[in-house]
């Protein structure tokens, strides 16, 4: 049975993560995030705050996977960002990572086949209009992905999902009416807009050793958005 730490697991894609994960007899499962979960079934909940990095728990079991999910969505015309918009994408998306990651290699190393799943955006390798302070730090997180996948490789593999919109708590405002959805929707050439389980089964596979040759990827998990055109 694999360990397998899911942070940010409240709601969202982390939730829907931790959810498939307990449901299966393959893990035992250990969520991390700031407000209560309410997850069914058996797993071990610790509320910290990833940006302070001496709240995050101590865990006596190695590590067969963590899945990094905390995230934010921030679009504003560039001119309207402030440095301080940047420095809380970056916070919370890139630094956080970098504290759980800290904080638990001693886990991960104790694991004979350990894999990190973390998450960057459709919008870092596709020019969106609005996206400059979160593209900016889900650059980073690739960045962070492909140096860690080589300083680790061969027994800790690490790889990240890009998606584009999703339907979870953090995008709600982008999808509050019909009209809204449906536009998204028409973006997309599958011609819907992601749910959270579509990313979930991703990580899900990234977590499992049925992905165990593969390290310094990043997973587009976008509806096609990013690689092709409907004409």
């Amino acid at each position: 049975m694999k360990n397998i730490l899911v942070v940010g697991a409240s709601k969202g894609i982390g939730a829907a993560l931790s959810q498939k994960l307990i449901a299966s007899a393959n893990y035992s499962v250990y969520t991390i995030s700031r407000t209560a979960t309410s997850l069914e079934g058996t797993y071990q909940h610790f509320s910290a705050d990833v940006l302070d990095s001496t709240s995050l728990p101590n865990i006596d079991v190695p590590l067969d996977g963590i899945a990094y999910c905390p995230g934010s969505i921030n679009l504003k015309p560039f001119k309207a960002l402030k440095a301080k918009a940047f420095q809380k994408d970056l916070d919370i998306n890139l630094l956080g990572a970098v504290n759980v990651l800290q904080k638990y290699t001693p886990n991960l190393q104790k694991s004979s086949k350990a894999s990190i799943v973390l998450f960057s955006t459709v919008a870092v390798q596709t020019g969106m209009s609005f996206h400059a302070s979160i593209a900016a730090a889900k650059g980073a997180v690739e960045g962070l992905t492909r140096a860690l996948a080589a300083e680790w490789a061969p027994k800790i593999r690490v790889n990240a999902i890009a998606p584009s919109l999703t339907a979870t708590p953090l995008a709600a405002r982008l999808i509050r009416t019909e009209q809204q959805i449906e536009a998204s929707n028409k973006r997309h050439p599958l011609q819907r807009i992601g749910q959270a389980e579509d990313i979930a089964n991703a990580a899900q596979f990234l977590l499992s050793d049925e992905s165990d040759w593969m390290t310094g990827q990043i997973l587009s998990v976008d509806g096609g958005l990013s690689s092709i055109r409907k004409i």
